[in-house]
């Protein structure tokens, strides 16, 4: 048996304007239709596991438990991140857990923002590396590659061990393009892919020796841990105590335990343009396109456009990606300096950097349709039977226009109901509360006014999704 414990903590600035703080790449559905968290529970299907712990950070707790829920996922345990502490905590809290619940099982370690082109291969790779976990092998996947890649660290393997497995001889870090040319000269090199099978009694002991104030922190964390609905909330400053490493740095490289198995399953993280480009489909000219495009005399293009027709002519090896408030033109070679961009964009405070203008909320979602001085114009799309908090503002009004649906609104005391082209003021200072008792959407455009229209404008009352 084995738990499945799967990473969902990333940022994915480097598939930006797609993948934002507030929506990373993780729950972005890049390939198909699924978003990669689903795709990463769903290569494990036809295999006997128990209920999956996802790790995540506090911020993504809605997002994450609404796509395991479409997933049809409902016995995941989601274990909530304060802060991101790096792999090595993150995986030690899941070890953690299983020794708590006292089952026996080992530990499959899972990045959700990963693409496995060929599940049967994927699996193939996992038994052969559970053999190895029990015999107390900590245990990584390298990928078989199939190019020198700077952007990939690298695993190099050593003594034979059963189930084709190897001794790690070494770990190599991200490789000049010299250097990614000689390991693939040696023939047996391969990717470090972040995948790792191991057994909890095992990991815990290797940290306990190698980083024992990981152990610690993690440790803490745990006796304080508390449960909010389907959240597991380890002690925050417990957790937050804890140094901030990897797995491979604070265990993988420094034990005499590390074991790798071969995975040729066309394997990729996602982690730049190009990796995305690579993954995707293409048209005849090397095009990988997405949404309304046309092309004319260009190629090896990837495009992604959101809500607009985007058309290229004459232009070769670029990623275009348009969304509704961000535009990305750039060499799609180059992604790994996208993250220099972004730090600039984040010092300057740009909004594009944390969220969509599309912004996802347990009740639903909104979209900013306008905004100015002293006001704002939004568009709410309120899910079947949800609910916003009880609140009010100490700065703006709100006007509401139901545009589909039907809306139950309470204003103080009094509730009323209100359908298509109805609408009602919610005046500053004033106590309200909207719901959709209805079986669709509840669809309404709110158009806010006042001297601050920040986020921040709400004081909570009541809420049933556990907000402060």
């Amino acid at each position: 048996m084995m738990t499945p414990v799967i990473l969902a903590g990333g940022a994915g600035t480097r598939l930006w304007p797609l993948s934002r703080h507030q929506r990373p790449k993780q729950f972005l559905s890049l390939l198909d239709d699924a978003p990669l968290l689903a795709a990463t529970l769903a290569r494990l299907e036809g295999l006997d596991h128990a209920p999956p712990i996802v790790i995540c950070h506090e911020d993504h707790r809605f997002l994450a438990a609404e796509q395991l829920r479409r997933a049809g996922v409902a016995d995941a345990t989601l274990l909530l991140e304060p802060e991101g502490r790096g792999t090595a905590p993150a995986i030690a809290l899941a070890a953690l857990l299983v020794q708590r619940r006292d089952e026996r099982h080992s530990l499959v370690v899972l990045p959700a923002d990963h693409c496995i082109l060929d599940r049967a291969a994927f699996q193939a790779s996992l038994a052969r590396a559970l053999v190895l976990a029990e015999q107390g092998w900590l245990t990584t996947l390298g990928v078989v590659p199939d190019r020198a890649e700077t952007g990939y660290g690298y695993v190099r393997p050593g003594a034979p061990l059963s189930e084709g497995g190897r001794r790690v001889a070494a770990f190599v870090e991200k490789p000049d393009a010299a250097t990614a040319e000689a390991l693939l000269a040696e023939g047996e090199c391969c990717w470090n892919s972040g995948l790792f099978v191991l057994r909890p009694d095992v990991y815990l002991d290797e940290l306990a020796r190698l980083e024992p104030a990981i152990l610690d922190a993690c440790r803490r964390a745990m006796t304080a841990a508390s449960l909010d609905r389907d959240f597991l909330r380890p002690g925050a400053e417990a957790f937050c105590s804890s140094p901030d490493r990897s797995i491979d740095v604070a265990v993988m490289e420094c034990t005499a335990r590390a074991a790798t198995v071969p995975l040729a399953a066309g394997w990729s993280d996602i982690g730049s343009w190009q990796a995305l480009w690579e993954a995707l489909p293409h048209d005849a000219d090397g095009n990988a396109l997405r949404g309304e495009v046309r092309c004319a005399a260009s190629r090896n293009l990837l495009v992604h456009a959101e809500g607009q027709l985007v058309a290229t002519l004459g232009v070769e090896n670029l990623a275009i990606v348009t969304t509704a408030d961000a535009v990305l033109v750039a060499d799609r070679r180059r992604g790994q300096e996208l993250r220099q961009l972004v730090d600039r964009l984040t010092v300057e405070g740009r909004a594009e950097v944390a969220q969509h203008a599309t912004v996802h909320r347990p009740w639903g979602r909104y979209r900013i349709l306008e905004a100015g001085p002293g006001y704002q114009v939004k568009h709410l799309t309120v899910k079947p039977g949800a609910r916003l908090s009880r609140q009010y503002h100490r700065h703006r009004a709100e006007h509401w226009v139901v545009v589909g649906g039907t809306a139950r609104v309470t204003l103080d005391d009094e509730a009323v109901s209100l359908a298509a082209t109805q609408s009602i003021d919610i005046p500053v200072g004033r106590v309200h509360c909207l719901a959709n008792p209805g079986p669709g959407d509840l669809e309404l455009i709110e158009v806010q006014s006042g001297d601050y229209l920040g986020e921040d404008d709400i004081v909570r009352l009541d809420d049933r999704y556990g907000r402060e």
